[in-house]
């Protein structure tokens, strides 16, 4: 029956798909022209495993982490942002479409129905959002496991950053052990085991047994609690982090060496990148920020991370077209198809 559940849930993208978000020229090839999808009688992961395509690209179109967090909704609609961005990218010698399989996208239309409504001040409207959040871990993780089984590397979209429970879950089923991850963020995610929402996904992945070693890159003092600051320093062999402030703001550190810092704790394992976009300023997310890192930095550390071999996949998460400037709300999509590709051309440079 599990299996039935997961299908039903699991929209894959089709040929027709593309072809509607494809922005055909002449002269010119575009990811969409080449880009593979599974075909309509095949079954996805035997289909993945036996392409030569190293990339499965998957979407998690909900916000329903970021209401159980008192976070504002939008972050759903970054998955058609992104996907109508990176197939208008060009195909050509520096990064190419056929590398990438479009898996497609967890069907939660009904999930963010029931959710329209609720208010989460209510502690049993709560209860249904952290129920809500628990469901969709279940299907991340079944279908990360799934990719990485198939020797893959899974790029997922968000979504909220609760799915990084999912990804980090089903990446150490698929691996046999608990993984590491690197997180990009402006909040530490490392909240207290309340209920299932946007700001405890790396807690629970610890606390479960499925997150070996964390850093938190650019934690924003103003905005992490004594108490996680506290739990932190007790388990500092396993869960590190430094401040964007202590990096950019009173130059304590340097950006350059605090990334081999962080990666020196986490490569000798598996390990998950995560980007929350509301680390950058002025992208619209769920937790705006004025101040923060550069794209060109996040371009850098995602470029960074995927050169090491045990980078296992890589999540991008809460950016929210819904909530941006309604003439340049494609330009999320579009600043995460430079992150995919940066991705992509960083992990194809690795030495085998």
């Amino acid at each position: 029956m599990r299996n039935i559940f997961f299908m039903e849930k699991l929209i894959t993208f089709n040929i027709n798909d593309l072809a509607k978000i494809t922005s055909h020229r002449s002269g010119e090839i575009k990811f969409g022209e080449k880009i593979l999808v599974v075909p309509k009688d095949a079954e996805p992961f035997n289909f993945i495993k036996n392409s030569e395509a190293k990339f499965v690209l998957f979407g998690i179109p909900e916000d329903i982490g970021v209401r159980a967090n008192y976070g504002r909704p939008g972050a759903a609609s970054a998955w058609q942002s992104a996907i109508q961005s990176i197939s208008n990218i060009q195909h050509n010698r520096f990064s190419k479409g056929n590398q990438i399989i479009v898996l497609g996208h967890l069907d939660l239309k009904q999930e963010m129905k029931e959710v329209e409504n609720l208010d989460f001040n209510d502690i049993d409207d709560r209860s249904k959002l952290s129920q809500l959040v628990e469901k969709i871990d279940k299907e991340v993780s079944h279908i990360i496991c799934k990719i990485i089984q198939a020797g893959k590397i899974p790029i997922v979209i968000g979504g909220g950053h609760n799915n990084s429970y999912g990804n980090i879950k089903g990446a150490a089923l698929a691996k046999g052990k608990a993984i590491n991850a690197v997180n990009f963020d402006a909040h530490s995610d490392f909240r207290i085991l309340e209920g299932r929402h946007s700001g405890n996904g790396f807690s629970y992945a610890f606390e479960e047994g499925f997150l070996k070693k964390y850093f938190i890159f650019g934690l924003h003092e103003n905005y992490t609690s004594k108490s996680v600051l506290d739990i932190i320093k007790k388990i500092e062999d396993r869960v590190r982090y430094n401040t964007y402030d202590s990096v950019n703001i009173r130059k304590e550190k340097i950006f350059s060496e605090e990334m081999v810092t962080a990666l020196d704790f986490i490569k000798n394992d598996p390990f998950g990148i995560e980007i929350d976009l509301d680390a950058i300023p002025n992208i619209a997310s769920s937790a705006m920020t004025l101040s923060g890192f550069s794209i060109e930095e996040l371009r850098q550390f995602v470029s960074f991370f995927a050169k090491n071999r045990n980078a296992a996949y890589l999540h991008i998460c809460e950016g929210a077209p819904d909530l941006g400037e309604e003439k340049n709300n494609h330009l999320i999509g579009k600043l995460i198809g430079y992150l995919v590709t940066d991705f992509m051309k960083s992990h194809n440079s690795i030495e085998l």
